[in-house]
């Protein structure tokens, strides 16, 4: 038995309720709780359990913001002279820009993606390429043969039947795994057509002033150790609403990374160019040491499909449009609207107003640990449509991958309607920078180790795994080299 009591934020209004819930642990409540007519969403909970056990909520949050992010609001916005006039008229702009974008995304549901077979990268157009930066998505067909993703699936089956202990969730029928060295998971990464694919992603950054940047080199990929998940067909799978990783209150607060948005923050936000290199070399998008936050800087964070999964399987979800995401993203926290968040005309530009004189960051969450997001909704994020503008990625077989921009507004589909697991292995695009060269010389020691990336550490578990990979499963000096690996002298 959970007691919980649940705190309806829906709105903007409160509403308590003392809950009693039957059933096994995991991280997911339901309701058929009406209120003012309307069933109240999961999303708009936030649990303080009393009784029996924990359950992790990623909005579990104080709503108190310090009263000095009142003052990095001002600090922000003085930077631009006539700031107020200037970031008005660019968010009306902005606003209208997204009404005609948001319709055409809509419209054209996962044909909106870009896909492209690996052995056609060095072939695309400027056009197309364009597209895809754009956009910040892309599927990336055929870039390992079937047989062998279908083949790193079984042997993952495997291993969590030969570790029946590996850490995972739901507690009570694990899908996402807390693993980073089994075997398949570092042949994959070593996988020459993988790294290939990352380096080719990591080439659509540049430095915007042509000066080349001492320890950069977008042609030598770098692996970060990730984990997989294996998803059941079913229902149930809200742990991963939109949100976009990589930094969260960091993007405002860290003066490098918010170097990164500088001409949205300019009131310029049409010459914004989320693949300029610079702001992202030095960008702290941890200052809080929150736990599982990535502390290197991915260009695309991806997957690898083992399987095949479709739209309505349990797929990938993203805003596609990568400039208009961040522009608002970004924006938001200085702008409130004039009339209810219900109302009618809420979407109007005219209804909105400058705004710093509270602290407070929509879609950014505080923890007792810190903050988490952006975390986008429809309730605070309602120029962005989500509800009709989230795009599952088209349909991917084995072997092909999914990438996104490391800005690009993402979600999980909550069910899965196919009739196999959908399962991929997570695997980012990350270039050779100076603050990723440190970091992959110290995976490279705990994957000699055989214990969880620094990244991971505070996960690890206290036993061992029986078929883990090993060094000699990485033998291709590009691979050697992306892992931090000795290179073996012939």
């Amino acid at each position: 038995m959970r007691v919980i009591i649940v705190r309806n934020t829906h709105r903007g209004n409160s509403l308590y309720l003392l809950c009693f819930v039957n059933g096994p642990p995991d991280h997911s409540i339901s309701t058929n709780i009406l209120y003012h007519g309307k069933y109240i969403s999961p999303s708009h909970f936030e649990l303080f359990i009393i009784a029996g056990f924990y359950i992790p909520r990623s909005n579990m949050q104080s709503t108190t913001w310090p009263e000095r992010f009142v003052d990095l609001k001002r600090q922000i916005v003085e930077a631009t002279p006539d700031y107020e006039k200037r970031l008005t008229e660019s968010w009306k702009d902005l606003l209208g820009e997204l009404d005609k974008r948001t319709a055409d995304i809509a419209q054209a549901g996962p044909n909106y993606i870009p896909q492209v077979r690996y052995e056609d990268l060095d072939k695309l157009s400027v056009e197309e390429v364009d597209i895809i930066r754009r956009k910040g998505t892309v599927v990336i067909k055929d870039v390992v043969d079937d047989s062998e993703a279908r083949a790193w699936k079984t042997a993952l089956d495997d291993f969590v039947k030969a570790n029946p202990h590996v850490q995972g969730f739901p507690e009570q029928d694990k899908q996402f795994f807390m693993l980073y060295w089994t075997r398949p998971q570092v042949q994959a990464r070593a996988h020459p057509n993988v790294l290939k694919a990352s380096a080719w992603l990591n080439k659509q950054y540049h430095v915007k002033s042509g000066k080349p940047l001492e320890g950069v080199d977008l042609n030598v990929p770098l692996v970060y150790a990730d984990r997989f998940r294996i998803r059941h067909p079913g229902p149930g799978w809200n742990n991963f609403p939109p949100h976009v990783d990589g930094g969260a209150i960091e993007r405002w607060e860290d003066e490098s990374f918010r170097k990164c948005f500088a001409d949205i923050l300019s009131g310029n936000w049409r010459a914004h160019d989320p693949y300029e290199l610079e702001g992202r070399l030095d960008a702290r998008s941890s200052l809080y040491g929150r736990p599982g936050q990535a502390t290197i800087f991915r260009s695309y964070q991806g997957w690898l499909a083992m399987s095949e999964a479709a739209p309505t399987q349990g797929t990938l979800r993203v805003f596609p449009d990568l400039v208009l995401s961040n522009a608002y993203t970004i924006l938001r926290p200085f702008f409130r609207p004039t009339v209810p968040l219900d109302s009618e005309d809420l979407l109007k530009p005219e209804n909105w107003v400058f705004d710093i004189s509270t602290p407070d960051f929509p879609g950014i969450l505080i923890h007792p640990t810190g903050f988490s997001g952006p975390r986008p909704t429809p309730e605070v994020h309602p120029h962005l449509r989500l509800e009709k503008t989230m795009t599952s990625v088209p349909k991917v077989n084995p072997g092909d991958m999914v990438f996104w921009h490391c800005d690009v507004v993402h979600s999980v589909e909550e069910e899965h309607t196919g009739q196999e697991d959908s399962a991929v292995m997570y695997i980012g695009a990350v270039p050779q920078t100076p603050m990723n060269t440190e970091y992959v010389k110290k995976q490279a020691e705990t994957f000699l180790a055989g214990i969880n990336p620094p990244d991971f550490v505070k996960d690890q578990p206290n036993t061992t795994y029986v078929g883990l990979g090993a060094d000699t499963d990485v033998k291709e000096h590009i691979a050697r080299v992306a892992m931090g690996l000795p290179i073996q002298v012939a």
